[in-house]
Parts: structure tokens; C-alpha cells; sequence
């Protein structure tokens, strides 16, 4: 299946259904081809602008998915009508394909507590799961190569990491070149909802892409991250545009 993406301020967004992208997914795990999926939002693209190494990690990734509704408003002003692929619900459903399949799944990141109770609650879930590695998110670099040979030796096919970014993408980019098989994908806050410790907005939050609007609404202290942020985001991917648009009329 062949990939088209779109350029979002240097970075490329690939053009999916959430189907589509499962459907390939899925077949890469039946060839055993491993994958590092991001799900991009404009505070990473804001991130990677400022990180070199960040930057080269997303443009490197093999699929970045738009997660989040300033992904689909900067798309929709490039021309594009994309469905918005929440990283959340793209990950549960990797692991109800994963418990259907067979595929083994590893669990990285979030408090000791938070991700032992998220990983009860998907083998409730997900009767058949096998998850062979679970571990906190909380190490120091003196911990990493010891932890590093745990992953390796049990090499889950499919590899869930929850330390936010740019973190966890970082890390699974280290973990990649040692298991060439595994699909990886950053989960951000996700073991926190899974866990039951946090919960998701309601469903109308969900359809409209207003999830940010329910967390920040219940963590005031993300109007800072968001604002002037969000808006600044926009107004750079409508400059972007209006300059290829120029540069097409030349």
C-alpha cells in the first residue's frame, strides 16, 4: 500500500483513513516488517522545530498519523480533508488486532501503579492479550542499557511507549535499530485513561476533536501549552501556504 503525505511546516503527515492506516499496520505485522508510528500534533511540531534530533526522528518515522484537530485544521487549510486518527483509540485498537493475531505487546512508561493497573484492565478486556514486558516509565540513562536487553530479549511485536514526547520518541528510536520486527508507537498520557486514574473526555468532546478543550478545562495549567500555541500554529501554516501557493503561480 502506497503512502501519500503531506508537508505541515517541514513535517510530513500521512493521508489516511483510520482504517487504511490499521490495514497497513496490520500488514506489516503479518510480513514481519517492524514500524514506528507517531501521532503528531502541533505542540510536537512546535517541539521538533527547536530539536534537531527530535525533528529527524519524526521525518524519519515510517507512519505519523494526525492526531488531534489543529493537525486536521492545518491540513484543511492546505486543501486537505483529513480524518482526525486519535493516537489513543489507533493504539487500543493495535491491541485488540494484536489480541485476535497474537501478537505479543509491550508496555513502557507512566507510574509503577498506573501501568500494572492499565495492564489488568486490557487483559480484562483483551482475554487473549499477551503482553510479555511491562515497565514504569521511571529510569535514569544508567538503567536504559539493562532495560534495553530486557526488551530485546522478549521482543514484543507490538511495542506501546506512554513518556510523552519528545521522550519516548526518542527512545523508541534507539529501540528500533535492535528489534527490526516490532511496531512501536508513543502513547503519550494513555496508560493514565487505561488505568482509570484519568479520565477521557465524553464523547462529544471526542467527535468534534475538543478533546484538548475537556483536559485543558480540567487542567487549567494546559492553557499555557495550548495558548498562545494553537493559534500561533495556525497562522504559520497559513503563511506556509499562502507562500507555496505564490511559488505554484510563478
Amino acid at each position: 500500500m502506497c503512502t501519500k503525505r503531506k508537508q505541515i511546516l517541514g513535517f510530513g503527515v500521512d493521508l489516511f483513513s483510520f482504517e487504511d492506516a490499521m490495514q497497513y499496520v496490520h500488514n506489516c505485522l503479518k510480513e514481519n516488517k517492524g514500524l514506528h508510528i507517531v501521532t503528531i500534533n502541533p505542540e510536537m511540531i512546535s517541539l521538533a522545530g527547536k530539536d534537531k534530533e527530535f525533528a529527524n526522528i519524526i521525518n524519519n518515522a515510517d507512519l505519523v498519523i494526525p492526531d488531534g484537530v489543529g493537525i486536521k485544521l492545518a491540513l484543511k487549510i492546505k486543501g486537505t480533508n483529513q480524518e482526525n486518527i486519535p493516537g489513543i483509540e489507533f493504539a487500543k485498537k493495535l491491541l485488540s488486532l494484536s489480541s485476535l493475531e497474537g501478537f505479543s505487546v509491550g508496555l513502557l512508561g507512566a507510574k509503577e501503579n498506573v501501568i500494572q493497573k492499565a495492564a489488568d484492565k486490557l487483559r480484562e478486556e483483551y482475554k487473549d492479550i499477551n503482553i510479555t514486558y511491562i515497565r514504569n516509565g521511571y529510569f535514569d540513562e544508567n538503567q536504559l542499557p539493562v532495560i534495553v536487553k530486557e526488551i530485546a530479549a522478549v521482543a514484543p511485536r507490538v511495542f506501546l511507549v506512554a513518556m510523552g514526547a519528545p521522550k519516548q520518541e526518542v527512545l523508541i528510536n534507539k529501540l528500533k535499530q535492535l528489534l527490526p520486527e516490532t511496531v512501536f508507537i508513543g502513547v503519550g498520557g494513555s496508560f493514565d485513561v487505561w488505568s482509570g486514574e484519568v479520565k477521557r473526555a465524553p464523547e462529544i468532546y471526542q467527535r468534534l476533536c475538543l478533546e484538548w478543550l475537556y483536559r485543558a478545562i480540567k487542567e487549567p495549567a494546559r492553557f499555557k501549552r495550548i495558548f498562545p500555541a494553537l493559534p500561533l500554529f495556525l497562522i504559520q501554516v497559513i503563511i506556509e501556504t499562502l507562500h507555496e501557493n505564490l511559488v505554484k503561480q510563478k
